[in-house]
């Protein structure tokens, strides 16, 4: 009995790519790119690519800077999803660039690349990122403990450990804060990344600033600004549940439990 079949339309070039062929396709990159000393506003550019499907949006973005265009500016570092430094807005949506393959964003179409959204366009994609690292530093992301300094380690059991673990994998890449809509409009919004890096110590046993994090968080720019629209949840390449990890600050918050 032969297997069912998706009725979904594809290329012959992806078919093949999906049946690990090697067989190369053609596509459009439209890159959106800004350079204040050219040009005031930004203008979409758009680039001829023919590549193997199953490489990366950032292996088509060397390809652009390194044969096309040297001019082209954006971040990267280590190239595998874990620096977090090459998020922008791939078709629309956050992405880490590393992280995505050409034949997952439909090369049939022009790919769409952007810097991501909240944050001042410096340069291409590009952004400044010190109003983000600033809020990360003001909820105090490191252990914070009182008396003289331990004569051991600090011990804590797997089930006090596994309560933060989800905040731990935070790369800080700002996926999560630039597809929030409360930080595109309100730029003094903490931004789901530093609540993330708020709860992770929030939430843990030996740490004793929990209430120093919460107070700061209480503002009028902290979690109530959040309208829990899981945009947050969506973009993050590490999969954490950001929206849950807010509302659990928010929880603490009211009944002081942590």
């Amino acid at each position: 009995m032969s297997a069912p079949t998706l009725d979904q339309p594809h290329s012959s070039a992806l078919d093949a790519a999906e049946s690990g062929a090697v067989q190369l396709i053609t596509f459009t990159l439209r890159i959106r790119r800004f350079n204040p000393e050219e040009h005031p506003e930004p203008v979409w550019v758009d680039y001829q690519l023919t590549m193997d499907p199953k490489e990366r949006v950032l292996d088509a973005l060397n390809k652009v800077k390194w044969e096309q265009d040297g001019t082209l500016t954006y971040r990267r570092s280590c190239a595998h999803g874990i620096c977090g430094s090459d998020a922008m807005r791939i078709n629309g949506r956050n992405r880490l660039a590393c992280k995505t393959l050409l034949k997952d964003v439909n090369p049939e179409k022009p790919i769409t690349i952007e810097a991501i959204k909240g944050l001042a366009v410096l340069k291409d994609l590009v952004v400044d990122m010190d109003p983000f690292f600033q809020a990360y530093k003001d909820v105090m992301p490191f252990l914070i403990t009182k008396g003289n300094d331990p004569t051991r380690e600090r011990l804590q059991s797997a089930e006090e450990r596994e309560r933060f673990d989800d905040t731990t994998k935070c790369i800080l890449c700002a996926a999560c804060t630039s597809s929030c809509p409360v930080f595109w409009n309100d730029g003094q919004y903490f931004g789901p990344a530093a609540i993330v890096n708020a709860h992770r110590f929030i939430f843990d046993s030996r740490d004793e600033g929990a209430e120093q994090r919460l107070e700061i968080l209480n503002d009028r720019e902290g979690v109530w600004r959040c309208r829990t629209t899981f945009n947050c949840s969506e973009a993050c390449p590490r999969g954490i549940e950001v929206t849950k990890a807010i509302q659990e600050v928010k929880r603490a918050l009211v009944t002081r439990r942590f």
